[in-house]
């Protein structure tokens, strides 16, 4: 019995395994595709080492594809002694070697010159596509190598917040893409990677964003009674105290959906109109009623 549930449970997780880098693989196509077909023809710098590449690809004409790879050598050695050894870098390594692969080998069913010459179109495709494709690699549980190495980096060795780390390393990049390009060509970059960063947040994690109420209250019981009958939601039930007041309140909480926040408000408003009550965004829920909390 022991050994069957051995085997079982060794299989679950290959099955995660498999489907982290088959998450990845599409992810790394993905923003390969966006760089050959919406940014490289119109001269739109992306992020990190491939954005890098770009600029002294367009003074050279050396492969951006393995100047991407031999840039991330360095970054990926740093990674692997600040952000995990092995487990970092397994998935990592298979993410930059996809992506820079498919920069350079031909696909044919990929257009030479890009799709469209407007630098709008591919200012707004581009960021979707690749931040699409930053997404999956994130929920793969990888990496994409460049900038993200880098923030990730600065953020665990100099407690610098990751989205700082991004806005230092993009921005060196985009200045050099202005000088290389043109100033035009570096604010509508500027354009795709907030695009490219919207996308990527919206995919790795997920699109389905609850809400959480807090109801602070002097009737927690016909709340609490309202809240499991007619939404059919758990409410936990804190004690608390008013700092101006000092009277004796009740905390409630609960996480409902989008489409169930006017009738929490109206709920509310009805059973105590003195209630103070907080609408709040959650991310991710998991346990009873939600999401399974061993399922990724």
């Amino acid at each position: 019995m022991k050994k069957t549930r051995g085997f079982i449970k060794n299989l679950s997780l290959d099955k995660r395994t498999l489907k982290d880098y088959l998450l990845i693989l599409l992810g790394s196509t993905l923003q390969a595709i966006s760089l050959r077909v919406f940014l490289i023809p119109a001269k739109l710098a992306s992020g990190g080492v491939s954005g890098l590449s770009q600029i002294v690809n367009n003074f050279t004409g050396w492969p951006i594809g393995l100047m991407v790879l031999i840039g991330n050598i360095p970054l990926f050695i740093m990674g692997w002694r600040f952000l995990g050894g092995p487990r970092f870098a397994a998935r990592t390594a298979f993410s930059i070697l996809t992506f820079s692969i498919l920069i350079d080998v031909p696909l044919f069913f990929l257009p030479t010159n890009g799709i469209t010459g407007d630098i709008v179109l591919n200012a707004l495709y581009g960021g979707v596509t690749s931040g699409i494709g930053f997404g999956l690699v994130y929920r793969g549980r990888g990496t994409s190598g460049g900038s993200d190495i880098l923030a990730r980096i600065l953020s665990s060795w100099r407690g610098i917040p990751v989205t700082q780390s991004y806005l230092i390393t993009d921005a060196v990049i985009i200045f050099l893409a202005g000088i290389s390009f043109s100033w035009e060509n570096a604010l509508y970059a500027l354009v795709m990677l907030y695009v490219s960063g919207i996308a990527a947040e919206s995919i790795s994690q997920g699109s389905n964003i609850l809400r959480t109420g807090m109801i602070i209250t002097a009737l927690p019981d016909p709340i609490k009674d309202g809240i499991f009958t007619r939404l059919g939601r758990g409410v936990t039930i804190m004690d608390g105290r008013g700092g101006y007041s000092d009277e004796e309140k009740s905390i409630l909480l609960c996480v409902v959906t989008r489409a169930e926040i006017p009738h929490l408000k109206a709920l509310t408003r009805e059973l105590d109109p003195k209630a103070f009550l907080i609408i709040g965004q959650a991310h991710e829920v998991r346990g009873e009623g939600f999401l399974p909390i061993g399922e990724d």
